[in-house]
């Protein structure tokens, strides 16, 4: 795979954020808010660092739309087949359904899952002499879950420095703030015992997040994005209801015009 260079990235993920939102809209289905947050990070991976060496896992299934949209950018999927997202008898379902496309390895309806799936295909690479890379996207939220941290365990006792672990830091959840919710809103804090290699960086700065995963480790690294749910829609943004809602036709004209001028 050619790497697609930044400029021309910056101007492909806002045709897929305004594709996102046609496609959800059409469907007529939530989960707007977290897939807001999380494509930039799809983008720079899928157009930047995956290639026959390197494969995503994202663990938060429920941003399923923003991994569509992603691989719709890169000329994987087709118009067509996102017109037939959420409906009967669809491959692009809600949550990724595994096996019809390479890209997808895995069903991740169930969170916290994503990381112990990942974690296994680093070593799994590793023992066959692989130089390949895995990237884990997950949410903030779950990291709530015991398994999610079995598998950080894992990752670090066997060194998988080919393994990179994305944390979408939205601080929002489907029941409220991570801190309400279960005290994991400095989750950084709680990740810094392990034997992991930590960055913090804006989830939304392309340039910034491709410089980082340039970088080389020696160790299992974890970015630590901070992202806004909801991104780049005001009336989204930091809204804990869009984990769930789907846009009217005013509220969709309004997020056409925001992303637009953007």
């Amino acid at each position: 795979m050619q790497k697609t260079p930044l400029a021309e990235l910056l101007v492909k993920s806002k045709e897929a954020k305004l594709r996102l939102l046609k496609m959800h809209f059409e469907a007529k289905v939530g989960h707007l808010g977290g897939n807001l947050s999380c494509l930039d990070a799809l983008m720079v991976l899928f157009h930047r660092h995956c290639d026959e060496t390197g494969s995503v896992i994202l663990s938060k299934g429920h941003s399923a739309g923003a991994l569509y949209v992603t691989l719709w950018s890169r000329g994987i999927l087709q118009d067509s087949q996102l017109s037939q997202f959420h409906r009967d008898g669809t491959k692009l379902a809600g949550h990724p359904a595994p096996g019809w496309r390479e890209e997808i390895p895995f069903a991740t309806g169930s969170l916290g899952h994503g990381l112990s799936l990942a974690a296994g295909m680093a070593l799994g690479s590793r023992l066959r002499g692989e130089a390949k890379s895995l990237f884990c996207l997950t949410s903030d939220g779950e990291w709530q879950e015991g398994s999610t941290w079995e598998a950080l365990i894992f990752a670090c006792h066997h060194r998988l420095s080919n393994l990179t672990i994305l944390i979408d830091g939205n601080e929002l959840q489907g029941f409220g703030t991570t801190a309400e919710v279960a005290s994991m809103k400095d989750l950084r804090r709680k990740l810094e015992p392990y034997d992991v290699e930590i960055r913090e960086v804006d989830g939304h700065d392309l340039i910034a997040l491709d410089s980082l995963l340039e970088e080389k480790a020696s160790r299992p690294r974890v970015l630590f994005m901070k992202t806004t749910k909801g991104n780049g829609v005001s009336f989204m943004e930091g809204k804990m209801e869009w984990h769930y809602i789907a846009m009217n036709e005013a509220q969709y004209q309004q997020a056409l015009e925001e992303v637009s001028r953007a």
